[in-house]
C-alpha cells in the first residue's frame, strides 16, 4: 500500500515514510491510494473475533508488507489489551465507550498503535526521532503514556496553557525522561500552527528528525478505524443493517476514521459531526463555505479547534464535493449551557454518567434521530462515541449530577507527582529555538525549580509540585 498527499497525488510513499514522515512536505495529509474494500464473508465473522483479531483484519491491507504479518498480529494484541463496551441507554441510543485504555480516553488507540509502530521503524533506521503533537488535552496524555520510555524516540507535547482540564494537565505532564509537555501561552490552534510550521522547516529538519503523533499521522488512523468495525459487529443482528453514528468532532480524525471504515464495506449509513460553538463544520454543511476561525474555549474542550487539519482527508475522501460530503455527513452544534443539561438528564432520567464530548454527541444523535423520522430517512441504530472518561471532567460533571465521582487511579496524583511543563509563547520561533537547544535529542533539559518545596506542597494534597521554566 502506498500513500499519497492530499495536496499532490503525485506524491507517493510507503507507510513506513509517510509515519515517519508524519507531514508532507507540500503541507498536504497522507491517504492511503486505495481503501480496500474488505470481503463479505469478513463481515459474517466479525462478530465472532475478539477485537485484537478483527484490529489485525482491517489493519493489513494498509500495513503488510511495511510490517510483516506476525508483526502486526503481535502490535494490535500488545496495544488492544483493555474492553470496548457498547452500553445501551434506556433511549435506545447506544454508548461506544472508548475510554478504558490506560489514559481513559480515545486517543490510547492511535496513540498506543503509532508508538509501536514508530519504535520498530526506528531501530531499522538507528536514527533518532522526535515526535511533535499538539493537543487540546486527551491527545497529550496519550501520546506520553503510550511513548513514555520508547527507546530512540522523544516526544514533544504543545497544549495550550489553563485550556485543559487538571486530569488532562497531570496525564501528560507526569512523566518527564523522554516526554517533554510545552506549556504555549494561547490556543490549540496556535499550538497545532507551531508544530506545522516545524514539519515544513527544512532547515530544523536536517538537525532534527521530526514526526507527528496527531490525527495529521496516518498511523493514528488506521487504528481508530477499528472501534467502528468492532461497534457494528457487536450490534444485535437486528439493528446492524443501517446504524447512524454521532462522533464528537474537534480535528475531525476520528471522524474521518469512520469515513475510511465505511469506504472499505463497513455497512454505516451515516455519521453526525457533533460540534461545540467552534462550529465552522456545522456552518460549512448549512453551506456558509469554509472559514477557519479563533478556536473558543468551552467545557467540551478535546473538540476546541478552529481550523481542523483532517478537512483536508473528508475533503478528499469525499472528491471535493459538498454535496457528497452531505451525503454522509450531518452535524449539530450545542452551547455549554446545553451540553450541562445533556449531563443532567441523562444521569437523571437514565442513571449514565457523560463526559462532555459525549454529552455534545448524545445531544446531536438525538436531533439528528429527530429530524430523520421527520424527513422519512431511517437509521436502524444510533451509537454515539463516548470518547473520554467523566472523571477527567469533574468540575463539569460533578455538579450537574449532585454528587463526586469516583477517581480512577490513573487519575490520582500521588505525593511524588512533578509538573514537567515547560512554558512557551505562541510563537514558532521560540518552539524552533528550543528544539535547537535539544538538538542531541535529550528531552532532559536542566529546569530551574524549588523540586523540594513544590514536593512538599503536592504532599500536602495539593494537586502536585511543578518544576518549570519560562522561556
Amino acid at each position: 500500500m502506498m500513500y499519497y498527499s492530499t495536496k499532490n497525488a503525485q506524491n507517493r510513499v510507503s507507510l513506513r515514510q509517510a509515519v515517519l514522515q508524519g507531514l508532507p512536505a507540500d503541507n498536504g495529509l497522507y491517504l492511503p491510494e486505495t481503501l480496500p474494500r474488505l470481503d463479505r464473508e469478513l463481515f459474517i465473522r466479525l462478530p465472532q473475533l475478539s477485537l485484537p483479531e478483527l484490529a489485525y483484519e482491517v489493519a493489513a491491507p494498509f500495513c503488510v508488507p511495511d510490517l510483516p504479518e506476525d508483526s502486526l498480529r503481535r502490535l494490535v494484541a500488545d496495544v488492544l489489551d483493555f474492553p470496548l463496551p457498547l452500553v445501551e441507554l434506556a433511549d435506545g441510543s447506544r454508548a461506544l465507550e472508548l475510554f478504558h485504555g490506560p489514559t481513559l480516553a480515545f486517543k490510547d488507540f492511535g496513540a498506543r498503535f503509532m508508538a509501536r509502530l514508530l519504535a520498530g521503524f526506528v531501530r531499522d533506521s538507528g536514527r533518532k526521532l522526535t515526535i511533535l503533537a499538539a493537543t487540546s488535552g486527551d491527545t497529550g496524555s496519550a501520546v506520553a503514556s503510550g511513548f513514555f520510555g520508547v527507546e530512540g524516540i522523544d516526544v514533544v507535547i504543545l497544549y495550550p496553557k489553563g485550556k485543559v482540564s487538571p486530569s488532562q494537565e497531570y496525564q501528560l505532564t507526569m512523566h518527564g525522561g523522554n516526554i517533554r509537555a510545552l506549556r504555549i501561552n494561547g490556543s490549540f490552534d496556535d499550538c497545532q500552527r507551531m508544530v506545522k510550521s516545524a514539519f515544513l522547516d527544512s532547515g530544523l529538519q536536517a538537525q532534527r528528525q521530526l514526526s507527528s503523533a496527531n490525527s495529521i499521522n496516518i498511523a493514528r488512523l488506521i487504528p481508530q478505524m477499528f472501534y467502528y468495525f468492532y461497534a457494528w459487529s457487536r450490534l444485535p443482528v437486528a439493528v446492524r443493517a443501517a446504524p447512524l453514528f454521532s462522533v464528537p468532532s474537534g480535528n475531525f480524525g476520528n471522524l474521518t476514521a469512520g469515513l475510511m471504515a465505511q469506504r472499505m464495506g463497513l455497512p454505516i449509513a451515516g455519521f453526525v459531526a457533533a460540534n461545540n460553538r467552534n462550529n465552522i463544520f456545522t456552518e460549512y454543511l448549512a453551506g456558509g463555505g469554509y472559514h477557519p476561525k479563533p478556536s473558543v474555549q468551552t467545557v467540551s474542550n478535546a473538540m476546541d479547534v478552529g481550523d481542523p487539519s483532517n478537512f483536508q482527508r473528508l475533503l478528499a475522501l469525499c472528491t471535493n464535493n459538498l454535496e457528497a460530503i452531505r451525503s454522509d455527513i450531518s452535524s449539530h452544534w450545542f452551547d455549554d449551557a446545553a451540553t450541562r443539561r445533556a449531563i443532567r438528564e441523562v444521569a437523571e432520567t437514565q442513571g449514565y454518567i457523560l463526559d462532555p464530548h459525549g454529552a455534545v454527541a448524545w445531544l446531536a444523535l438525538q436531533k439528528e434521530l429527530k429530524q430523520a423520522a421527520v424527513a422519512g430517512r431511517f437509521y436502524s441504530a444510533g451509537v454515539f462515541l463516548e470518547t473520554a472518561h467523566p472523571a477527567k471532567f469533574r468540575e463539569t460533571v460533578e455538579p450537574e449530577i449532585g454528587r463526586l465521582l469516583p477517581v480512577p487511579p490513573a487519575l490520582q496524583p500521588d505525593a511524588s507527582y512533578v509538573n514537567h511543563a515547560v512554558d512557551l509563547p505562541a510563537d514558532y520561533s521560540r518552539l524552533h529555538d528550543w528544539l535547537l537547544d535539544t538538538a542531541d535529542g535529550s528531552c532532559t533539559s536542566t529546569v530551574s525549580a524549588s523540586a523540594a518545596g513544590n514536593s512538599a506542597e503536592a504532599a500536602s494534597g495539593s494537586r502536585g509540585g511543578n518544576v518549570e521554566t519560562s522561556l
